[in-house]
Protein backbone atom coordinates (compact mmCIF):
# COMPACT_ATOMS: atom_id res chain seq x y z
CA UNK A 1 0.00 0.00 0.00
CA UNK A 2 1.48 3.51 -0.96
CA UNK A 3 0.56 7.28 0.69
CA UNK A 4 0.87 10.35 -1.30
CA UNK A 5 3.64 12.09 -1.34
CA UNK A 6 3.18 15.94 0.05
CA UNK A 7 5.34 16.93 -2.00
CA UNK A 8 3.57 16.13 -5.20
CA UNK A 9 0.53 17.71 -6.63
CA UNK A 10 -2.60 16.62 -5.39
CA UNK A 11 -4.88 13.97 -6.95
CA UNK A 12 -6.83 15.20 -9.53
CA UNK A 13 -4.03 17.89 -10.72
CA UNK A 14 -2.72 15.86 -13.76
CA UNK A 15 -5.14 17.93 -16.10
CA UNK A 16 -5.10 21.17 -14.39
CA UNK A 17 -3.63 23.90 -16.21
CA UNK A 18 0.15 24.89 -15.40
CA UNK A 19 -1.05 27.62 -12.79
CA UNK A 20 -3.05 25.43 -11.01
CA UNK A 21 0.11 22.70 -10.92
CA UNK A 22 2.68 25.23 -9.65
CA UNK A 23 -0.13 26.80 -7.02
CA UNK A 24 -0.67 22.86 -5.94
CA UNK A 25 2.80 22.52 -4.90
CA UNK A 26 3.87 26.10 -3.30
CA UNK A 27 2.54 25.05 0.40
CA UNK A 28 4.52 22.15 0.44
CA UNK A 29 7.76 24.26 -0.47
CA UNK A 30 6.75 27.16 1.47
CA UNK A 31 6.78 24.67 4.74
CA UNK A 32 10.17 23.44 3.45
CA UNK A 33 11.54 27.12 3.20
CA UNK A 34 9.79 28.18 6.24
CA UNK A 35 12.73 27.70 8.88
CA UNK A 36 15.32 29.12 5.91
CA UNK A 37 18.12 27.13 3.95
CA UNK A 38 20.72 26.66 6.10
CA UNK A 39 18.83 22.93 7.68
CA UNK A 40 20.24 22.09 3.91
CA UNK A 41 23.54 21.60 4.68
CA UNK A 42 26.00 19.68 6.17
CA UNK A 43 29.04 21.75 8.37
CA UNK A 44 31.71 23.48 6.59
CA UNK A 45 34.49 20.97 5.81
CA UNK A 46 38.13 22.35 6.80
CA UNK A 47 39.94 19.69 4.93
CA UNK A 48 39.85 18.25 1.01
CA UNK A 49 37.54 15.68 0.79
CA UNK A 50 39.95 13.77 -1.95
CA UNK A 51 43.39 14.35 -0.38
CA UNK A 52 42.70 15.85 2.97
CA UNK A 53 45.11 18.75 2.54
CA UNK A 54 44.09 21.62 4.77
CA UNK A 55 45.23 24.51 1.91
CA UNK A 56 41.78 25.41 0.63
CA UNK A 57 40.36 28.83 -0.92
CA UNK A 58 37.35 29.87 -1.84
CA UNK A 59 36.53 29.74 -6.05
CA UNK A 60 33.03 30.56 -6.53
CA UNK A 61 30.15 32.36 -4.35
CA UNK A 62 26.96 31.49 -6.50
CA UNK A 63 23.13 31.31 -6.41
CA UNK A 64 20.81 28.55 -8.06
CA UNK A 65 20.69 29.99 -11.94
CA UNK A 66 18.66 27.48 -13.39
CA UNK A 67 15.91 26.86 -10.92
CA UNK A 68 16.26 30.10 -8.92
CA UNK A 69 15.54 27.86 -5.89
CA UNK A 70 16.56 30.21 -2.41
CA UNK A 71 20.21 29.95 -0.94
CA UNK A 72 23.76 30.73 -1.57
CA UNK A 73 26.37 28.10 -2.46
CA UNK A 74 30.54 28.14 -2.41
CA UNK A 75 32.98 26.15 -4.25
CA UNK A 76 36.03 26.02 -2.70
CA UNK A 77 39.18 24.49 -4.22
CA UNK A 78 42.06 22.61 -3.02
CA UNK A 79 45.57 24.31 -3.20
CA UNK A 80 47.16 20.73 -3.20
CA UNK A 81 45.59 18.70 -5.80
CA UNK A 82 43.35 21.39 -7.43
CA UNK A 83 39.89 19.21 -6.21
CA UNK A 84 36.65 21.72 -6.12
CA UNK A 85 34.16 21.09 -4.29
CA UNK A 86 30.60 22.26 -3.05
CA UNK A 87 31.80 23.31 1.34
CA UNK A 88 28.92 23.66 2.82
CA UNK A 89 28.17 20.36 0.74
CA UNK A 90 24.21 19.68 0.44
CA UNK A 91 22.66 16.69 3.47
CA UNK A 92 20.03 14.37 2.26
CA UNK A 93 17.67 17.05 3.21
CA UNK A 94 18.88 19.51 0.62
CA UNK A 95 19.43 17.79 -2.26
CA UNK A 96 16.06 16.26 -2.38
CA UNK A 97 14.97 19.71 -2.15
CA UNK A 98 17.01 21.40 -4.87
CA UNK A 99 17.01 17.81 -7.10
CA UNK A 100 12.82 17.76 -6.54
CA UNK A 101 11.36 19.32 -9.87
CA UNK A 102 14.52 19.66 -11.80
CA UNK A 103 14.78 15.97 -13.63
CA UNK A 104 11.67 14.92 -12.68
CA UNK A 105 8.17 16.00 -11.70
CA UNK A 106 7.61 20.06 -12.79
CA UNK A 107 11.27 19.28 -14.70
CA UNK A 108 10.92 16.62 -16.12
CA UNK A 109 9.22 17.29 -19.72
CA UNK A 110 11.68 20.06 -19.60
CA UNK A 111 15.07 18.29 -19.35
CA UNK A 112 13.70 15.12 -20.84
CA UNK A 113 13.24 17.30 -24.19
CA UNK A 114 17.12 18.76 -23.97
CA UNK A 115 18.37 15.30 -23.31
CA UNK A 116 16.63 13.74 -26.58
CA UNK A 117 18.11 16.40 -28.81
CA UNK A 118 21.56 15.34 -27.94
CA UNK A 119 22.16 12.45 -29.99
CA UNK A 120 25.32 13.67 -32.13
CA UNK A 121 27.11 14.23 -28.58
CA UNK A 122 25.49 10.50 -27.35
CA UNK A 123 27.16 9.03 -30.53
CA UNK A 124 30.54 10.18 -30.38
CA UNK A 125 30.63 9.42 -26.51
CA UNK A 126 29.67 5.33 -27.46
CA UNK A 127 31.96 5.69 -30.59
CA UNK A 128 35.33 6.83 -28.15
CA UNK A 129 34.72 3.25 -26.66
CA UNK A 130 34.74 1.55 -30.11
CA UNK A 131 38.55 1.23 -30.77
CA UNK A 132 39.13 -0.25 -27.49
CA UNK A 133 35.84 -2.51 -27.42
CA UNK A 134 34.42 -2.82 -30.86
CA UNK A 135 31.67 -5.75 -29.22
CA UNK A 136 30.48 -5.08 -26.10
CA UNK A 137 28.32 -8.12 -24.91
CA UNK A 138 26.64 -5.77 -21.54
CA UNK A 139 26.91 -1.96 -21.03
CA UNK A 140 25.61 -0.60 -17.94
CA UNK A 141 25.00 2.86 -18.13
CA UNK A 142 25.25 5.05 -15.19
CA UNK A 143 22.83 8.00 -13.88
CA UNK A 144 21.04 7.24 -17.66
CA UNK A 145 18.33 9.34 -16.53
CA UNK A 146 15.78 8.23 -19.55
CA UNK A 147 18.48 6.14 -21.05
CA UNK A 148 18.83 8.68 -24.05
CA UNK A 149 22.42 8.27 -24.23
CA UNK A 150 21.71 4.17 -24.28
CA UNK A 151 19.40 4.67 -27.40
CA UNK A 152 21.70 6.53 -29.55
CA UNK A 153 25.12 4.51 -28.60
CA UNK A 154 22.95 1.19 -29.60
CA UNK A 155 23.08 2.43 -33.23
CA UNK A 156 27.06 2.35 -32.42
CA UNK A 157 26.82 -0.84 -30.66
CA UNK A 158 23.64 -2.48 -32.44
CA UNK A 159 24.71 -6.39 -30.25
CA UNK A 160 25.36 -4.89 -27.07
CA UNK A 161 22.52 -4.93 -24.12
CA UNK A 162 22.24 -1.55 -22.66
CA UNK A 163 21.65 -1.51 -18.50
CA UNK A 164 20.90 2.12 -16.92
CA UNK A 165 20.98 3.07 -13.34
CA UNK A 166 19.40 6.00 -12.05
CA UNK A 167 17.74 7.65 -8.82
CA UNK A 168 14.71 8.60 -11.01
CA UNK A 169 11.81 7.42 -12.15
CA UNK A 170 12.66 7.92 -15.74
CA UNK A 171 14.97 4.72 -15.77
CA UNK A 172 12.13 3.05 -15.09
CA UNK A 173 10.47 4.67 -18.11
CA UNK A 174 13.39 4.15 -20.43
CA UNK A 175 12.77 0.55 -19.72
CA UNK A 176 9.28 0.74 -20.76
CA UNK A 177 9.73 2.93 -23.76
CA UNK A 178 12.58 0.56 -24.82
CA UNK A 179 15.70 2.13 -24.70
CA UNK A 180 16.99 0.24 -21.69
CA UNK A 181 16.96 -3.84 -21.29
CA UNK A 182 17.03 -3.08 -17.65
CA UNK A 183 16.39 0.18 -15.47
CA UNK A 184 17.68 -0.20 -12.25
CA UNK A 185 16.31 2.19 -9.91
CA UNK A 186 18.97 2.79 -7.05
CA UNK A 187 22.96 3.95 -6.29
CA UNK A 188 25.23 2.10 -8.01
CA UNK A 189 27.10 1.21 -4.72
CA UNK A 190 24.03 -0.39 -3.34
CA UNK A 191 23.47 -2.72 -6.69
CA UNK A 192 26.96 -2.82 -7.02
CA UNK A 193 26.75 -6.19 -5.17
CA UNK A 194 24.51 -7.85 -7.39
CA UNK A 195 25.77 -6.98 -10.37
CA UNK A 196 29.31 -8.00 -9.83
CA UNK A 197 31.46 -9.17 -13.02
CA UNK A 198 28.27 -8.68 -15.37
CA UNK A 199 28.91 -5.99 -17.59
CA UNK A 200 31.93 -5.18 -20.32
CA UNK A 201 31.15 -1.46 -20.23
CA UNK A 202 30.28 0.95 -17.60
CA UNK A 203 29.77 4.54 -18.50
CA UNK A 204 29.33 7.23 -16.03
CA UNK A 205 28.55 10.41 -18.17
CA UNK A 206 28.71 13.90 -16.46
CA UNK A 207 27.41 11.91 -13.56
CA UNK A 208 30.18 11.61 -11.17
CA UNK A 209 30.55 15.35 -10.21
CA UNK A 210 26.55 14.86 -8.75
CA UNK A 211 27.68 12.10 -6.83
CA UNK A 212 28.59 12.87 -2.93
CA UNK A 213 31.79 10.25 -2.97
CA UNK A 214 33.22 10.01 -6.34
CA UNK A 215 36.21 7.35 -5.04
CA UNK A 216 33.35 4.95 -4.12
CA UNK A 217 31.36 5.33 -7.34
CA UNK A 218 34.21 4.22 -8.57
CA UNK A 219 35.26 1.49 -6.49
CA UNK A 220 31.96 0.11 -7.50
CA UNK A 221 32.16 0.26 -11.58
CA UNK A 222 35.65 -1.45 -10.98
CA UNK A 223 33.44 -4.09 -8.98
CA UNK A 224 30.40 -4.39 -12.26
CA UNK A 225 33.04 -4.81 -14.47
CA UNK A 226 34.34 -8.63 -15.86
CA UNK A 227 38.41 -8.48 -15.61
CA UNK A 228 39.36 -6.59 -19.04
CA UNK A 229 35.98 -4.41 -19.03
CA UNK A 230 35.88 -0.71 -20.16
CA UNK A 231 34.95 2.58 -17.98
CA UNK A 232 33.39 5.70 -19.86
CA UNK A 233 34.25 8.50 -17.28
CA UNK A 234 33.39 11.76 -19.07
CA UNK A 235 33.06 15.02 -16.46
CA UNK A 236 33.46 18.97 -16.43
CA UNK A 237 36.86 20.53 -16.39
CA UNK A 238 37.35 22.46 -13.78
CA UNK A 239 40.97 23.73 -15.13
CA UNK A 240 38.81 25.42 -17.63
CA UNK A 241 40.14 28.74 -19.15
CA UNK A 242 36.05 29.23 -19.97
CA UNK A 243 35.45 28.62 -16.15
CA UNK A 244 37.91 31.36 -14.68
CA UNK A 245 36.52 33.65 -17.82
CA UNK A 246 33.33 33.04 -16.84
CA UNK A 247 32.84 32.70 -13.45
CA UNK A 248 29.20 32.26 -12.03
CA UNK A 249 27.56 32.00 -15.52
CA UNK A 250 29.48 28.79 -16.76
CA UNK A 251 27.50 26.40 -16.79
CA UNK A 252 29.39 23.07 -16.03
CA UNK A 253 29.36 24.70 -11.99
CA UNK A 254 25.38 23.52 -12.27
CA UNK A 255 24.72 24.79 -8.38
CA UNK A 256 23.61 23.53 -6.15
CA UNK A 257 23.76 20.16 -8.30
CA UNK A 258 27.35 19.91 -8.99
CA UNK A 259 29.43 18.59 -5.28
CA UNK A 260 32.77 17.62 -6.88
CA UNK A 261 34.08 18.62 -10.03
CA UNK A 262 37.87 17.14 -10.41
CA UNK A 263 41.03 17.63 -12.42
CA UNK A 264 41.58 14.87 -14.50
CA UNK A 265 44.95 14.01 -13.15
CA UNK A 266 43.01 13.20 -9.97
CA UNK A 267 40.53 10.99 -11.62
CA UNK A 268 43.85 9.20 -13.24
CA UNK A 269 45.62 8.72 -10.57
CA UNK A 270 42.46 7.44 -8.22
CA UNK A 271 42.14 4.68 -10.92
CA UNK A 272 45.40 3.09 -11.32
CA UNK A 273 45.42 3.15 -7.77
CA UNK A 274 42.08 1.08 -7.66
CA UNK A 275 42.75 -1.43 -10.54
CA UNK A 276 42.19 0.18 -13.77
CA UNK A 277 45.03 1.11 -16.13
CA UNK A 278 44.15 4.47 -18.61
CA UNK A 279 43.97 3.70 -22.24
CA UNK A 280 42.54 7.17 -23.30
CA UNK A 281 42.42 10.49 -21.96
CA UNK A 282 40.31 13.29 -24.33
CA UNK A 283 39.63 17.12 -23.88
CA UNK A 284 38.44 18.45 -27.44
CA UNK A 285 36.54 15.46 -28.09
CA UNK A 286 34.97 15.88 -24.81
CA UNK A 287 34.03 20.08 -25.39
CA UNK A 288 30.19 20.74 -25.32
CA UNK A 289 30.29 24.32 -27.90
CA UNK A 290 27.80 26.07 -25.58
CA UNK A 291 29.66 28.15 -22.95
CA UNK A 292 29.00 31.34 -24.00
CA UNK A 293 25.90 31.08 -25.24
CA UNK A 294 24.93 29.65 -21.59
CA UNK A 295 26.76 32.28 -19.82
CA UNK A 296 24.62 34.77 -22.03
CA UNK A 297 21.39 33.06 -21.25
CA UNK A 298 21.74 32.79 -17.40
CA UNK A 299 22.63 36.26 -17.35
CA UNK A 300 19.28 36.91 -18.99
CA UNK A 301 17.26 34.75 -17.33
CA UNK A 302 18.52 35.90 -14.16
CA UNK A 303 17.74 39.31 -14.87
CA UNK A 304 14.60 38.51 -15.55
CA UNK A 305 13.82 35.11 -14.40
CA UNK A 306 11.19 32.73 -16.38
CA UNK A 307 7.72 31.64 -15.37
CA UNK A 308 6.25 30.84 -12.45
CA UNK A 309 7.71 28.07 -9.82
CA UNK A 310 6.16 27.09 -6.65
CA UNK A 311 9.37 27.49 -4.28
CA UNK A 312 8.58 31.44 -5.42
CA UNK A 313 5.88 32.69 -2.42
CA UNK A 314 4.11 34.60 -4.90
CA UNK A 315 3.53 34.43 -9.00
CA UNK A 316 5.45 37.13 -11.25
CA UNK A 317 3.37 40.37 -10.87
CA UNK A 318 3.21 42.49 -14.46
CA UNK A 319 6.23 44.22 -14.36
CA UNK A 320 8.63 40.60 -14.62
CA UNK A 321 5.99 39.46 -17.13
CA UNK A 322 6.79 42.39 -19.69
CA UNK A 323 10.31 42.74 -18.72
CA UNK A 324 11.17 39.08 -19.78
CA UNK A 325 10.18 39.08 -23.50
CA UNK A 326 11.46 42.61 -23.75
CA UNK A 327 14.90 41.22 -22.19
CA UNK A 328 15.41 38.59 -24.37
CA UNK A 329 14.29 40.03 -27.30
CA UNK A 330 16.93 42.91 -26.46
CA UNK A 331 19.33 40.29 -26.06
CA UNK A 332 19.25 37.90 -28.78
CA UNK A 333 21.77 39.78 -31.08
CA UNK A 334 24.05 38.58 -27.94
CA UNK A 335 23.07 35.23 -28.00
CA UNK A 336 23.39 34.39 -31.74
CA UNK A 337 27.01 36.22 -31.18
CA UNK A 338 27.45 34.06 -28.45
CA UNK A 339 26.66 30.76 -30.19
CA UNK A 340 28.81 31.53 -33.27
CA UNK A 341 32.04 31.97 -30.98
CA UNK A 342 31.34 29.05 -29.46
CA UNK A 343 30.91 27.26 -32.97
CA UNK A 344 34.21 29.21 -34.12
CA UNK A 345 36.47 28.53 -30.61
CA UNK A 346 35.19 24.14 -30.61
CA UNK A 347 37.91 23.48 -33.07
CA UNK A 348 40.51 24.80 -30.79
CA UNK A 349 39.05 24.08 -27.46
CA UNK A 350 41.08 20.94 -26.90
CA UNK A 351 44.67 22.91 -27.79
CA UNK A 352 44.06 25.82 -26.20
CA UNK A 353 42.56 24.71 -22.75
CA UNK A 354 39.02 26.29 -23.16
CA UNK A 355 37.77 22.13 -23.25
CA UNK A 356 34.65 22.70 -20.58
CA UNK A 357 34.90 18.68 -19.99
CA UNK A 358 37.36 15.72 -20.43
CA UNK A 359 36.75 11.99 -21.24
CA UNK A 360 38.81 9.02 -19.83
CA UNK A 361 38.45 5.47 -21.14
CA UNK A 362 40.65 3.12 -18.35
CA UNK A 363 40.29 -0.85 -18.52
CA UNK A 364 39.70 -3.09 -15.57
CA UNK A 365 43.42 -4.65 -14.74
CA UNK A 366 43.14 -6.29 -11.40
Amino acid sequence: MTTADPRQAPAGTAAAGPTDRIAALRPAYRADLADGTDRFFHPRRTDCPWCTSTALRTRLHTTDLLQHKPGRFALDTCEDCGHTFQNPRLNDKGLEFYYRDFYDGSGEERLGKTFAGRAALHRKQAGSVLPHSPAPRSWLDVGTGHGHFCATARDVFPGTEFDGVDLSQGVELAERAGRLRRGLRGLLPELAPRLAGQYDVVSMLHYLEHTTDPGRELASAHQVLRPGGLLLVEVPDPGSRFARLLGRWWLPWLQPQHLHLAPAANLHRRLEAIGFTVVAEQHGEAHDPIDLLAAGWLLLDHLAPREDAPWHPDGPGVLRRILRPALLLAGAPLLIAAALLDRLLAPIAGRTGLSNAYRLLARRTT
